[in-house]
């Protein structure tokens, strides 16, 4: 008999075969939430699919941000999600866990076994939703960036059962004036508090620190900021466009004069919106190596 792993069987149990535009997706089946306590938060995936003529066969993973104390879903995970679905791209909203000690053990880990989960996930039923499985990406907002870029640099340490051995490397990465480093020069101290916090040793803070896990390995990232973000240091997706390069792993930097910090799909501020390029970017599979 072929093995059958008990998260896939659950699912398809759970769903079906067929899932529509906007429906909402368990990451794991009930009573099987890795770390969880009583009381925890359900996390899940809201999928966005495009239309059938439009599709072009690629998925992006969308994870907002919210300091790891909440999620911004209505400035930009949402908004993101339905410029993506437009453009003819399968975008999978990330509802990871917030971390937070009383609702889970290893609070440190668990927004990224939920975002490695969500990759996995999409990954293994990709012809299920007309997807590519080597055109799965993830994008994140401020702490989301971080999770996003923590899924991308340490895709090959993970607490997830994964019997398949499923790749849970993404195929590229979109970082969304993000929070790269906890080094305390570089960090948003509220992000670093609440995922690695109360006690942060060196130890944490370097291994959390994803400008210093960039390897050969490491997915094309397409990256934006403001210059003169207040609450993030532009100087995180500096330091990490410097470390992809050092790496020769290709990346696409746009960033604005001016964008304050949480500007999500659309800055007000100004006439050329970076989802549009990055939109391009993806559509183009500018993230792929050249022949």
């Amino acid at each position: 008999m072929k093995t059958i792993t008990y998260l896939n069987l659950a699912f398809f149990c759970l769903f079906g075969l067929s899932v529509k535009s906007q429906d909402i997706i368990r990451l794991y089946p009930e009573g099987q939430i890795p770390f969880a306590k009583s009381g925890t938060e359900i996390p899940k995936l809201t999928l966005f699919q495009p239309e059938k003529n439009i599709s072009k066969g690629t998925a992006v993973i969308v994870c907002s941000g919210g300091a790891y104390g909440g999620r911004a879903n209505s400035v930009e995970g949402l908004p993101a999600c339905k410029k993506l679905q437009q453009a003819g791209i399968t975008a999978f909203l990330l509802d990871y866990r917030v971390p937070k000690i009383q609702f889970m053990d290893r609070k440190e880990v668990v927004p990224l076994t939920d975002a490695q989960r969500a990759t996995q996930f999409v990954r293994e039923n990709a012809k299920q939703y007309k997807i590519d499985p080597e055109k799965i990406g993830i994008m994140g907002f401020s702490a989301g960036g971080h999770l996003a870029a923590s899924v991308g640099t340490h895709f090959q340490n993970s607490e997830l059962i994964n019997l398949n051995k499923t790749s849970l490397r993404p195929d590229f990465m979109i970082l969304v004036y993000p929070v790269i480093s906890f080094a305390d020069s570089l960090t948003h101290l509220d992000s670093r508090a609440n995922l690695i916090g109360p006690e942060v040793t060196k130890e944490k803070i370097r291994q959390f620190s994803n400008e210093l896990q960039v390897t050969e390995q490491t997915p094309p990232t397409y990256l934006t900021s403001g210059m003169d973000d207040k609450i993030v240091d532009v100087k995180n997706t500096l330091y990490f466009a410097a470390a992809l390069k050092q790496h020769h792993v290709p990346m696409d930097l746009f960033l604005y004069e001016k964008g304050y910090h949480g500007y999500g799909a659309n800055n007000s501020q100004a006439k050329v919106q970076w989802i549009d390029d990055c939109i391009n970017w993806i559509l183009e599979e500018k993230y792929k190596p050249k022949k």
